[in-house]
């Protein structure tokens, strides 16, 4: 992957509120797409989910991934990202999931989100497409 613009670094950062809509490739290789909250660490495109969804078992059989992210504020500015979950890890003390509702709900994770065993999937971006002007 590139040098990411600064105005591709904007959409990613934490104060921006966007969400991204991940597809996956279900069990007979149809499309499985959802809106997530993620984070960006630089490297990677974070996202906690559950070891009971449906999004979990197919990253887990095929870790490649496509995601649109789409400026909340301007809906003509929009990334796609094609990449591959590169790992998984456990969010047993719910770290990740309280960081990413903190960004998004500006208040810890809601307690049903807590009672389900949470995941983190870091993405490896492999290719960036941005559309950023009109």
């Amino acid at each position: 992957m590139g040098v990411l613009s600064t105005q591709e670094q904007t959409l990613l950062k934490t104060q921006v509120k966007a969400l991204a809509s991940m597809a996956t490739l279900g069990p007979q290789g149809e499309p499985h797409n959802s809106p997530l909250w993620f984070e960006w660490d630089g490297t990677y495109i974070k996202f906690s989910l559950t070891s009971t969804r449906q999004k979990f078992r197919n990253v887990q059989r095929d870790p490649r991934v496509a995601l649109s992210i789409i400026d909340p504020n301007d809906s003509y500015h929009y990334l796609e990202i094609r990449g591959k979950v590169a790992r998984i890890e456990d969010d047993t003390d719910t770290t990740f999931v309280n960081t990413l509702a903190r960004k998004y709900l500006g208040t810890d994770a809601p307690e049903n989100v807590l009672k389900e065993q949470r995941i983190t999937v870091y993405v490896l971006p492999q290719r960036i497409f941005s559309v950023l002007a009109r």
